[in-house]
């Protein structure tokens, strides 16, 4: 057993250290783990089922939850089942073949959980600064049709990271220090010529978050100014509590991806358990805190999933109009409204 925990028995297969310098505390270390993925799992399924089963839901807005919801089932479910293995079984060999396909899959999920993400800030974009027109420019059906452009635009940078690695030769020592097969961690198994594979990985991460996070804060700089104009202090506290909301999942998102993948890449006094704890917590956190935060904050979603005490309250068919409204619709009404209020006094021509 102790030879088969330092070399790989087969040549085609990688080993997956776990968490190096902490072995003895790596079933402790699953139980935390177990949960962030299981709360998470429920938590979106939950999210989903709620979306699926209500008809009043089935809107842009709820649809792009969903949208992160499936993400983030997918981003943890490609990493806990084996760094469970490792920790629970110390079974760490993982094929080569197998090690590029998590990764890819991994990574793409990734991806796609950034394009949602700034989809969701356009609709936010939409819904406050251009009202009126927000039935036409994002319909159910464009929602569709932005999230197969994010899965392509996903499949098409991605790809070439396993494909390039897989034409590599790789080292005897195929010992990976990590609960997962990471970009960064494979590129150091191999012998060859790693600077195609190294600065297309660092370009792809930097190009990707830098273009998402240079649209999702110019949604936001309009947005604010869009607030700005409006007198109407209702509004604005509308405005502001759905855009703290879209702040604090991109933060729980972008900011711990960003620091792990440039401490691992450039910093050599951190100790590597630390880069891999910080790896796991990144893509386990932020699906765990997603259904909650937008659960709390969405009043909508909030009441379907935990009624009143008193009943249900049904709603006469001829009042549509009583239905409990999110915050971002009550935001759209009110300057609706106002600019309906402006158009009305420019035509009677006391402007």
């Amino acid at each position: 057993m102790a030879a088969f925990n330092l070399t790989p028995s087969d040549p085609s297969t990688f080993l997956l250290t776990g968490i190096p310098g902490l072995e003895a505390a790596q079933v402790w270390i699953s139980i935390p783990f177990s949960m962030f993925y299981i709360i998470g799992l429920l938590g979106n399924v939950m999210l989903l089922s709620v979306v699926g089963k209500e008809q009043t839901l089935h809107k842009p807005m709820y649809l792009l939850l969903c949208m992160l919801a499936l993400t983030d089932i997918a981003t943890p479910t490609f990493i806990m089942p084996k760094a469970l293995c490792i920790f629970w079984f110390n079974l760490k060999d993982i094929t080569v073949a197998g090690c590029l396909t998590q990764m890819f899959f991994l990574h793409m999920v990734s991806v796609m959980h950034s394009s949602t993400l700034v989809t969701m800030a356009f609709d936010c974009y939409v819904a406050i600064c251009n009202p009126l027109r927000y039935g036409t420019i994002l319909s159910n059906a464009q929602i569709a049709k932005l999230g197969l452009v994010g899965l392509i635009r996903a499949v098409l940078f991605i790809l070439p990271l396993p494909l390039l690695l897989s034409q590599q030769p790789f080292c005897a020592n195929r010992i990976i220090p990590h609960t997962q097969c990471e970009h960064i961690a494979v590129v150091k198994m191999a012998c060859g010529d790693i600077t195609v594979s190294r600065i297309y990985g660092l370009v792809l991460m930097f190009v990707v978050m830098g273009f998402d996070l240079t649209l999702i804060a110019l949604s936001y700089i309009l947005i604010i100014r869009a607030i700005l104009r409006i007198s109407s202090k209702k509004a604005h506290q509308k405005a502001l509590n759905t855009c703290t909301v879209h702040i604090c999942v991109m933060l729980t998102y972008y900011a711990p991806g960003l620091f792990s993948n440039l401490t691992h890449r450039f910093s050599q006094g951190i100790t590597p358990h630390i880069h891999i704890i910080l790896a796991d917590l990144y893509l386990l956190l932020p699906p765990m805190l997603n259904p909650i935060i937008y659960g709390v904050k969405t009043k909508e979603l909030r009441d379907k999933v935990t009624p009143s005490p008193k009943g249900p309250v049904t709603y006469p068919k001829c009042t549509s109009d009583l239905t409990p409204k999110t915050p971002l619709q009550e935001i759209k009404d009110l300057l609706t409204k106002k600019k309906k209020r402006v158009i009305y006094k420019f035509r009677a021509g006391t402007m």
